[in-house]
């Protein structure tokens, strides 16, 4: 069947870019009013965005592709632009406008006052856009020039408060990091150019030149890696997850697009957009698991030690992410990796917009200057603690269903990455326990001038959604009935409960939450019992193993002062040389100007002394000749 929906598809990145254009040409005449074009514009790509999702919920729709714009020719070549719309870009289209529209809403209440309100909603506006614009493309150029855009988008929103010093370093190193990945993806789509029959790029053309095998492995493998590369930067995967904590400097529903719909989640989603070539390099996939497994854990444990409220939150959104990759190097599908970004974005938004309630109240993002706040925040209160669970993979919440699965496939697949995804699982419930506890029960703390409040409505209205959402999400794919692997990939998948998984990622979840109680709310365990006994490693995990440390002495410090010397060299070399230049002119056009001053003895003189420099020219030729 023809979907009658799918058509329209253009129309849902269309709304946020008209939306960005209004606010941009009068954004300051409009005011207020602004705000409610840009949630206006989201609304309404959401309801299309919901009706092709909903359509093709039945099964027995195509996917649709239109390619008919030639956009740029060579010779005999012509690259075509377009959209294309199946399964999988259906769902993230919903995932993307229902987290960009919560986002809108809330920011109504927590930017409300700021004197750049209209530039901050079309900054989102653009960003929405160059998301949904980089989920519909047809082609795998087209994907790259929105994947630059969300970059930029990203730069202008994490520097958004660009008087803040940490605010524009944050987003510098956001571009800067970012690039570095991206510099791997465009390598990798020109390898795909060059090695595809007729240098097509089209995602279907893709399918069918590796579906018959003609390109050779070893280029295969090449391919995927560069293109991994680049979902690292974006994704916030190690060795390039720097960026993402940092990014926290910019406003908290920037926060929660990025981590929930929009940066971090385009990597993942280019991963599973291209999983026709990762699946024909198994070395490929090999080093996505790992890269995934390691990223998990990795940030897991960094996240027992940090203070900031955001911050923890941004290494959980890296550790979350390492399971999404690593569900996908596994290989059985991108059903798994893709059902986890599905809840993922539900209650990780719901937590960042829950911290940014917290932070608008108490006016700190520092755990220890917080305390008993669910006397005051009950709404607010209620939502974390389900966003919390979700996160930790308690049942029957949605990251319990969505984790469960991951680590079934790695139960059956590969065992090392299993025990790595269980750890990280508990060390998530516990960082999470220690947060939650730390900053809703336990004593009030003293907040000077400002007194604890519950968020206004258009606040606390997305976190109740968004709260439902990490509630119910999850039941779309449990291992009773795994509709959604089904529906994405259109393949069968055996339905059966992994017991044993599900009573060690269950333990492991309860196992950190019990610990986090007996540290942060009950106090039987010291709070300090490691920064007193191993100070050391209290300190590693602080210092977020030193790798900013590392990059600064090993690039950033080298660069740098390779930088300076160039800069000395282009001073006072380069333009040394015009200068010395310049001077040697203008004072021979000065020396002429003087000779050539009118006066007859001068002009005498002047002949007098060529003659004689003439004459002694001659002597001297005739002397070298003689001699």
């Amino acid at each position: 069947m023809v979907s009658d929906y799918s058509q329209y598809a253009w129309l849902i990145p269309l709304f946020p870019l008209l939306a960005f254009l209004a606010l941009t040409a009068m954004g300051r005449q409009l005011k207020d009013l602004g705000i409610y074009i840009s949630i206006v514009a989201m609304l309404a790509s959401f309801i299309v965005a919901l009706l092709i999702f909903v359509e093709r919920l039945g099964g027995h729709v195509v996917d649709y592709t239109w390619d008919k714009l030639s956009w740029l020719q060579v010779g005999d070549y012509t690259l075509k632009m377009g959209f294309e719309v199946n399964n999988l870009n259906a769902l993230m289209l919903v995932i993307v406008t229902l987290v960009s529209l919560l986002v809108n809403v809330y920011s109504m209440g927590y930017m409300k006052g700021d004197e750049r309100i209209h530039v901050f909603f079309g900054y989102i506006a653009l960003f929405s856009f160059s998301m949904l614009g980089l989920v519909i493309s047809e082609n795998m150029l087209e994907l790259y020039i929105f994947w630059e855009l969300v970059g930029v988008c990203s730069f202008l929103l994490v520097g958004f408060w660009y008087f803040k010093p940490e605010a524009k370093a944050a987003a510098k190193k956001a571009f800067i990091v970012t690039r570095i990945g991206d510099v791997g993806l465009f390598i990798g789509i020109l390898l795909l150019f060059w090695y595809m029959p007729g240098h097509a790029l089209d995602f279907t053309s893709i399918h069918n030149a590796l579906s018959s095998s003609k390109i050779d492995a070893a280029i295969v493998t090449w391919i995927a890696i560069l293109i991994f590369i680049g979902a690292i930067g974006k994704s916030g995967q190690f060795p390039l997850h720097t960026w993402l904590p940092d990014a926290m400097e910019g406003p908290t529903p920037i926060s929660a697009l990025i981590h929930a719909a929009t940066m971090v989640a385009a990597g993942v989603y280019l991963v599973a957009r291209t999983f026709d070539i990762f699946h024909a390099s198994p070395d490929a996939l090999l080093v996505v698991a790992y890269v995934g497994g390691f990223t998990a854990i990795f940030a897991a444990t960094i996240g027992i030690a940090q203070n900031d409220i955001k911050r923890i939150l941004a290494y959980s959104t890296v550790s979350q992410l390492g399971y999404m990759m690593m569900a996908l190097g596994i290989g059985v599908s991108y059903a798994s990796g893709m059902f986890h970004l599905f809840t993922h974005a539900f209650f990780k938004a719901l937590l960042f917009l829950g911290a940014g309630s917290v932070i608008h109240a108490v006016h700190t993002q520092d755990i220890n200057e917080m305390g008993g706040l669910s006397r005051k925040m009950k709404i607010t209160t209620w939502t974390f603690a389900i966003g919390t669970l979700a996160l930790s993979g308690i049942f029957p919440f949605a990251g319990f269903w969505s984790k469960d699965l991951i680590l079934s496939e790695a139960y059956d697949h590969n065992q090392l990455l299993f025990w790595v995804g269980i750890i990280a699982a508990f060390f998530t419930a516990f960082y999470m326990s220690r947060l939650f506890f730390l900053v809703f029960m336990g004593k009030p703390q003293h907040h000077g001038a400002h007194e604890p409040h519950e968020s206004p409505a258009s606040m606390t209205t997305p976190l109740i959604i968004l709260a439902v959402l990490a509630v119910v999400a999850g039941f779309v794919n449990t291992p009773f009935n795994e509709w959604l692997s089904h529906w994405l990939t259109g393949q069968d998948h055996e339905e059966a409960a992994n017991w044993t998984v599900i009573i060690l990622s269950t333990l492991a979840g309860l196992l950190g939450i019990g610990l986090g109680y007996l540290m942060y709310l009950k106090r039987s365990i010291p709070r300090d019992v490691i920064s007193s006994r191993a100070p050391w490693l209290y300190k590693l995990l602080n210092r977020k193993y030193y790798v900013d440390e590392f990059y600064d002495g090993v690039a950033v410090r080298p660069l740098r002062g390779l930088g300076y010397v160039l800069e000395l060299f282009d001073v006072y070399i380069v333009d040394g040389i015009v200068r010395l230049v310049a001077f040697v002119v203008v004072g021979l056009g000065r020396l002429g100007a003087r000779l050539q001053n009118g006066q007859l003895q001068t002009y005498g003189v002047v002949t007098l002394l060529g003659m004689l420099i003439l004459a002694l020219a001659i002597a001297g030729r005739r002397f070298i000749h003689a001699g």
